[in-house]
């Protein structure tokens, strides 16, 4: 069966979720399940560079899943909402000509509701659209990005942060430097820079800097969550919430190595995969219910299908429009 055009409208998937949730490792999986490819809806992660600092996928993170609309602009530009619709709507109807499942993930609502709802609501017309919400508890999940942070410190952040740093009058209200992590290490390197500095004073900047990355990750963790359970009341929007809270919590209690992957695979992976393929086997849309329903636990066996792939998309070139700062 070709997952992107059962009977009905073309169905497209939708991965929902605050920073740090793993929307990447359910699209993904759900993408080698069902024969899909992946679209990118974060607006850093569009940029290309900083992967450490943006946390893109590795390539072998990817598992051979296509992935359209990452790293594809130049750093320097901007790359508006409206832009995202027409460069990702062009992308799902280039997967679903191919016969596949698009997978649409990011954690940048503004772009996803541009998609969805732009230009009189068209795509949303045109298409069946299931919302799957990766969702956590505040508590854990902001412990987990804090994690997440100094993970990324011991992976080199601080040495590709001065990679990409220009001097002090760097602009960080547009493209890949307005990711977190950019703007809150400038201090510092305009400190290691001068010279002037000692060691001690150094490291006090340091802390301060990465203080600051989690205390910003945490608001953008909050917004965004406000901002999904926003769209989840919205009219057409058939939004399925799967808490992802265990997880975090066999991590935090330390389990055996193996444990969170278990409590992964039980409690998001197997009641995610049986609402796509749900979905998938319809024929016509489901009405939404009238709140968001929370999954708990659902059988199904995690099978891999695909292995085709299509051509990369190609570099959108520097320039155009007035991207909005925030990275909702």
């Amino acid at each position: 069966m070709e997952h992107g055009r059962v009977a009905g409208k073309p169905k497209v998937v939708f991965v929902l979720g605050a920073t740090a949730t793993g929307k990447s490792k359910l699209a993904i999986a759900l993408a080698e399940r069902f024969n899909g490819e992946v679209i990118n809806a974060d607006k850093i992660q569009v940029h290309d560079g900083v992967p450490i600092i943006t946390n893109k996928v590795t390539e072998e993170e990817k598992s051979g899943v296509p992935h359209h609309l990452l790293s594809v602009v130049h750093p320097n530009a901007d790359f508006t909402a409206e832009e995202f619709r027409r460069e990702a709507a062009g992308a799902v109807a280039r997967v679903l000509s191919a016969g596949r499942l698009p997978i649409v993930a990011g954690g940048s609502n503004t772009y996803i509701e541009a998609l969805v709802e732009g230009d009189g609501a068209a795509f949303r017309q045109a298409h069946d659209l299931l919302f799957i919400w990766v969702d956590a508890e505040q508590e854990l999940l902001e412990w987990y990005a804090a994690r997440r942070v100094d993970d990324m410190m011991a992976r080199g952040l601080v040495g590709e942060a001065r990679a990409a740093f220009i001097g002090v009058g760097a602009d960080y209200t547009r493209g890949v430097r307005r990711a977190i992590g950019l703007p809150e290490m400038h201090a510092y390197l305009v400190a290691e820079g001068e010279g002037a500095a000692g060691a001690a004073e150094l490291a006090a900047m340091l802390d301060r800097a990465v203080r600051e990355i989690k205390e910003n990750t945490f608001r953008l963790a909050r917004a965004q969550t406000e901002k999904i359970r926003r769209l989840s009341g919205l009219d057409g929007w058939d939004v399925r919430r799967v808490d992802v809270t265990p997880v975090f919590a066999r991590k935090a209690d330390g389990g055996a190595a193996g444990d969170d992957d278990d409590t992964w695979k039980k409690l998001v992976w197997e009641p995610s995969e049986e609402m796509v393929r749900r979905f998938l086997e319809e024929t016509t849309t489901t009405p939404p219910a009238a709140s968001v329903p929370t999954v708990v636990a659902a059988g199904g066996d995690a099978g891999v299908v695909a292995t085709a792939s299509t051509a990369p998309d190609v570099a959108i070139a520097a320039g155009g429009g007035d991207a909005t700062a925030d990275t909702m």
